[in-house]
C-alpha cells in the first residue's frame, strides 16, 4: 500500500546480514546515521538529524516489491532482485547509484565434464542433442526465472525447460534435478566445488547493491524535501571520496597549460593566480602532480575533503526528471 500523498519519505533498507552492515556504513559515511527504533528486532527506524524520514527494515526481495508498488520512496537492494522481480523496472524505478558493495554475478554454469561447451552457442547444440537422445528438454535449475528466459531467448535457445530452485541451486546437476544452472556467484568457488563452470559469455548480470528510487511513490512536499537533503549528503560524500583537491604554487601558469591539465587528467580548474586550485579524480592525482611540477609548479599539495557540496546534484536532477 502506498503512503498518503504528503507522507514522510519512506526509506527501505536491508534488515539483516552483510548487506545491512554495509548499508549502515554507507549512510554513516554520508552523515546520515540510521537508527533502528528499539534495537535490532525493530523493523522501523529513522535517520538521526533528518526530519520526515521513516526507515523500514525489510528483506532485499521485500524492498524490491515495495519500491515497484510505490510503498517506499527510496531503497537499497541488489540489481539482480530488481531485474528479476520487476520486468518493467526501468519504467517504475530509477537506479540512482551503484553503491560498491553486495557484488554478485548472475551466471550460466554447466558441468565441468562438458568440455565442448564453452559459450552460449554451444548450449543450443547440447539442447538439441539432449532432446534427440532423451526425448525431453534440457533442464535449467534457477531462482532467476525471468532473467533466464530473457537471456536464453536473446541467444536463440528455446529447447529447454526451467526447474525452479527452492534450495541450493548449485547442487541440482549432481542430484539429477537439472543438467545446468543459472545462479548467483561472487567468486565462483561454490560452483567449482560442485563441479560446475561458468561458460565464457554466460555472465547475465553483474549485480551490486543500488540506491533505488520509486517513480510511482507519492512524492509530496515532505518526501521531496527529505530526499533532497539525503541525496545532497550522499552526493557530497561520493564527490569527496572519489576526488581530491590539488593546490599548486604555479605563478607562471598559462591558460593553455590549465586547459591541458583539464583535458589530460580530467581535472577541473577551481582557482587561478599564483596558487592554482584543481579538482582531480582520485586515481589521477599522482600523474597530475608530477605533470604540474614538470610544467613549472614549485609545490603541489593534495588534500582530501570530508564532503563536497555543489549547487547541482546529479542524483536529484535525475529523480526530478522522473517524478516531475
Amino acid at each position: 500500500m502506498s503512503p498518503p500523498v504528503d507522507a514522510p519519505l519512506t526509506l527501505a533498507v536491508p534488515s539483516k546480514g552483510r548487506l545491512q552492515e554495509n548499508t549502515f556504513a554507507f549512510f554513516a559515511r554520508a552523515g546520515l546515521p540510521l537508527v533502528q527504533g528499539r534495537g535490532s528486532r525493530d523493523y522501523r527506524g529513522s535517520i538521526a538529524g533528518v526530519a520526515d524520514v521513516e526507515v523500514l527494515f525489510l528483506s532485499a526481495s521485500e524492498i524490491a516489491r515495495e519500491l515497484s508498488q510505490g510503498g517506499a520512496h527510496l531503497g537499497i537492494t541488489g540489481e539482480d532482485l530488481i531485474r528479476e522481480s520487476i520486468p518493467d523496472a526501468d519504467r517504475k524505478l530509477e537506479l540512482l547509484s551503484p553503491l560498491g558493495f553486495g557484488h554478485a554475478n548472475v551466471v550460466v554454469a554447466v558441468p565441468q565434464a562438458w568440455i565442448d561447451v564453452r559459450r552460449m552457442a554451444d548450449l543450443e547444440d547440447v539442447a538439441s542433442a539432449f532432446r534427440a537422445r532423451h526425448g525431453a528438454k534440457m533442464r535449467v535449475a534457477t531462482k532467476y526465472v525471468n532473467l533466464t528466459r530473457a537471456w536464453f531467448a536473446g541467444h536463440g535457445i528455446a529447447d529447454y525447460r526451467i526447474v525452479e530452485s527452492l534450495g541450493a541451486t548449485e547442487g541440482a546437476p549432481a542430484s539429477g534435478a537439472a543438467e545446468l544452472v543459472v545462479d548467483i556467484t561472487t567468486t565462483g568457488a561454490t560452483l567449482a566445488a560442485n563441479a560446475l563452470k561458468v561458460i565464457e559469455d554466460g555472465v547475465m548480470l553483474r549485480s551490486e547493491a543500488n540506491l533505488v528510487a520509486s517513480v510511482s511513490a507519492p512524492w509530496g512536499g515532505r518526501a521531496r524535501a527529505a530526499v533532497a537533503s539525503i541525496l545532497a549528503r550522499i552526493a557530497a560524500e561520493e564527490q569527496a571520496r572519489t576526488t581530491r583537491e590539488v593546490r599548486a604554487l604555479w605563478p607562471g601558469a598559462t591558460q593553455a597549460q590549465l586547459d591541458q591539465a583539464a583535458t589530460r587528467f580530467d581535472a577541473r580548474v577551481l582557482g587561478t593566480g599564483e596558487r592554482v586550485v584543481l579538482e582531480s579524480p582520485k586515481g589521477s592525482v599522482f600523474a597530475l602532480s608530477e605533470w604540474l611540477i614538470a610544467q613549472g609548479a614549485a609545490r603541489v599539495a593534495v588534500a582530501e575533503a570530508d564532503y563536497v557540496f555543489t549547487a547541482s546534484n546529479p542524483f536529484i536532477e535525475r529523480l526530478e526528471r522522473r517524478i516531475g
